[in-house]
């Protein structure tokens, strides 16, 4: 009987130190422990939008040239335009334009009504209105250019717009200012943050943008101040780049 009773003694012990052991493997890690230690090496970043500018001269312009005519008759309006027209071509041919930069834009006939009291009376004649973008691929001669059209009948110009022909190393002198940009917004954090500037981890490009300059383009120019080769400022173009950039800290 007293063996009996001593075997149970026994069961019980071992029983209760394996209850003792699972709740021991289920208390939370400590500090210090693998778990913390994974937990506090995940290290964050430092991520910024820097933005770049680069200034440079325009060395070409697109400008639109038109002719418009009026005339009793279809025919005659057509005939009267042409006419014009070729004028037009022939001064461009003459000031140096090639011929695959001029292109038609817009060609356009309507008949204008005579409207009385009651509405429509009749037609009063047919307007034609025949426009061509021309590319100048000298900023220097667009005035002189703007003269010739005139003076040979162009009665509409419309939207003298200034480009650079080969952009690319404008952009990449933004691109760079906007990547010291971030750098330096990035270093300003981290000296805010307590914490030291690590190495690039993620870089993008957000934006290329030329800008146009300032009081050009998109403007309509009268023939009474083209007919004596206006002043024509091409003014200064700006190509502006932002980059995102994330940077790890250490």
């Amino acid at each position: 009987m007293s063996n009996k009773k001593s075997m149970i003694a026994v069961l019980l012990v071992l029983v209760m130190g394996m209850a003792l052991a699972a709740c021991g493997g289920a208390l939370p890690a400590q500090p210090g422990s693998a778990a913390a230690q994974q937990t506090n090496n995940n290290v964050g970043g430092i991520t910024v939008i820097g933005q770049g500018t680069a200034y440079g001269q325009p060395d070409q312009a697109t400008v639109i040239v038109g002719v418009e005519s009026f005339a009793p008759t279809v025919q005659e309006a057509t005939t009267q335009n042409q006419t014009t027209l070729d004028n037009v071509m022939a001064a461009l041919e003459t000031a140096g334009i090639a011929a695959e930069d001029i292109q038609t834009t817009n060609y356009s006939l309507y008949a204008e009504q005579i409207y009385g009291d009651k509405g429509p009376e009749g037609i009063a004649g047919y307007r034609i209105s025949n426009q061509v973008n021309v590319k100048i691929r000298d900023v220097a001669v667009v005035g002189d250019v703007l003269a010739a059209v005139t003076e040979a009948g162009a009665n509409a110009i419309y939207g003298i717009n200034f480009a650079v022909a080969d952009p690319a190393a404008l952009e990449a002198e933004a691109r760079a200012a906007a990547v010291a940009d971030a750098r330096k917004r990035a270093e300003s954090l981290a000296e805010l943050g307590g914490v030291a500037l690590g190495d690039v981890v993620i870089i993008s490009e957000v934006i290329g943008t030329p800008v146009m300059p300032l009081g050009m383009g998109g403007s309509a120019m009268a023939m009474e101040q083209a007919a004596s080769a206006p002043g024509i400022s091409p003014g200064q173009l700006s190509y502006q780049v932002q980059v995102q950039v994330t940077y790890g800290i250490q």
